[in-house]
């Protein structure tokens, strides 16, 4: 199956056809926005970082590559969320939406990453030759 590219978009923007199934990636809804002019087709606020990471990181651009790796960890528990939007992905184009200013140092940004990356999957092995017991081979003279 063919996957379309993902790509990120600050809410507060609008809304186009192309954006395809758009996806809200905040934990908290965007402030001064209604949910009919936000146009999301998903709210994934569990994908979102932690609260405790978001209140660390607090937008600071020394802290971003600390941001990615310890938003990437928490990423690793949450394969099943990842795997909802590789899916809607493989239907048609996906945007992920946030509400931060920066437009480069946010969580749709990293998610974007780790979703356009090709994925990972392990490769199929030959199946073993099975091997006889040592009981049932016949023994030379």
């Amino acid at each position: 199956m063919t996957s379309h590219s993902v790509a990120v978009k600050r809410i507060y923007e609008p809304a186009s056809r192309s954006d395809g199934f758009r996806v809200l990636v905040d934990r908290v809804w965007p402030r001064g926005l209604s949910k009919s002019r936000a146009n999301v087709d998903l709210w994934l606020r569990e994908i979102a970082p932690s609260t405790e990471l978001r209140t660390w990181f607090d937008h600071d651009p020394v802290k971003w590559k600390g941001f990615c790796a310890r938003y990437r960890a928490e990423l690793r528990l949450k394969r099943d969320l990842l795997a909802v939007l590789r899916k809607e992905a493989e239907r048609g184009p996906v945007t992920l939406l946030y509400g931060a200013r920066n437009e480069r140092i946010n969580q749709a940004v990293v998610l974007q990453e780790l979703l356009n990356r090709p994925s990972k999957r392990p490769a199929r092995r030959a199946p073993r030759p099975v091997q006889s017991s040592g009981a049932s081979r016949a023994r030379r003279s």
